[in-house]
């Protein structure tokens, strides 16, 4: 045999070993007795050819599930899941024994945000934003109930269209993304609203950076020390949420309420999003939402935004100063498989816990 045919035929084996090197089964059933949560082997690292996974255009939001894997037959687990598991040890102490997802109130057709537990209520806020463009009422949970109930509310003065929101102090704390000349008899701007949930009353604590506009105050946190930190993207414009379109480039800023001062600590970002302090208060994570965006013009009308997978669906760490004034050391910490990281909370144990696509990923 000619030392080119031993080299071929060496070759060869290694390739087709190499082919045959894909995760097998690329997932199962984590328990016998549960059926709709299923484990992941090893990420699916090594899938067998030929696999394919449709990008999202905006409309059809393709997830991990729905990649096509024909030639391993497990992969199809994976879109009849309710729960998906990559790290077996850390999940079953999230998760618990018996998981369950369960379908509770058939929702008005709008987008649905700035979910807020008031603890001495035992009830759940959240808000409606479009469509229609130009809604009132909110949303409150009341797990007093059995089962609980869904009702609208209006606070005094109304709030339009909260984005983002969080507890603090006994008030819940509104990032309002609408604005409009008249709406509900009055007029409202984008910006930061607390919300009294003992009395109903609300009252606007912020809506100008030096006479322009915000451009949609999306997502906050409260820090410890009292300042409001927020995103600014330009998602109201694009939505149709405000009657002005944006005046200020895309940012997030923390704002004292004490003084009224308001400091810009972040503008790298294409589309700032949620937005969450670590517990420690040392770590601030920001999601980009760049992926999802539109054409920005003073000189044309809302187009609406258009999704590209190849922009920015990724969250971000930055370190928090002493101080608790301004952010560094930027580093990326997730790229979102699913559209893109939305809203961010931090759980107490340190988890990072996002709205993705149609799910909740769990960091």
């Amino acid at each position: 045999m000619s030392a080119y045919l031993l080299f071929l035929v060496i070759y060869c084996i290694r390739a087709l070993s190499a082919q045959n090197s894909f995760v097998d089964p690329l997932a199962q059933v984590c328990s016998p007795t549960l059926s709709n949560v299923v484990c992941i082997h090893k990420y699916a690292s090594v899938m067998p050819y030929h696999f394919f996974r449709n990008i999202s255009n905006g409309t059809s939001k393709p997830t991990f599930g729905s990649t096509s894997v024909p030639n391993d037959t497990s992969f199809a687990l994976v879109a009849e899941a309710d729960f998906l598991v990559f790290d077996e040890e850390r999940a079953s102490g999230i998760l618990g024994p018996a998981p369950s997802y369960e379908f509770i109130f058939a929702a008005p057709e709008a987008v649905h945000e700035a979910p807020v537990f008031v603890p001495s209520q035992n009830k759940l806020y959240l808000s409606q934003l479009a469509p229609p463009p130009g809604y009132l009422p909110q949303l409150v949970v009341d797990l007093n109930r059995v089962p609980p109930t869904l009702s609208e509310f209006l606070s005094d003065p109304p709030v339009y269209a909260p984005n983002g929101g969080t507890f603090h102090n006994g008030h819940i704390y509104w990032g309002a993304s609408g604005g409009n000349n008249s709406i509900g008899g009055m007029e409202q701007r984008v910006g930061l609203r607390t919300l009294d949930p003992a009395t109903n009353k609300s009252t606007t604590i912020l809506n100008n950076y030096f006479g322009y506009y915000f451009n949609n105050v999306d997502d906050l946190f409260v820090h410890p020390n009292g300042d409001v930190w927020f995103t600014d993207p330009d998602y109201s414009w694009l939505n149709k949420l405000t009657d002005t379109p944006p005046q200020l480039p895309s940012a997030t800023y923390r704002f004292r309420p004490s003084t009224g001062a308001v400091t810009a600590v972040e503008d790298t970002l294409k589309q700032p999003n949620g937005i969450a302090l670590a517990p420690n208060n040392r770590t601030v994570y920001i999601s980009d939402s760049g992926a999802s965006t539109g054409p920005i013009s003073p000189f044309l009308p809302s187009l609406g935004s258009t999704f590209n997978a190849t922009g920015k669906r990724t969250i971000y760490a930055f370190d928090l100063s002493d101080d608790a004034t301004y952010l560094t050391n930027k580093r990326t910490f997730y790229l979102s498989p699913d559209w893109i990281p939305d809203g961010l909370k931090v759980a107490r144990n340190g988890y990072v816990v996002t709205a993705t696509g149609k799910g909740v990923d769990v960091l």
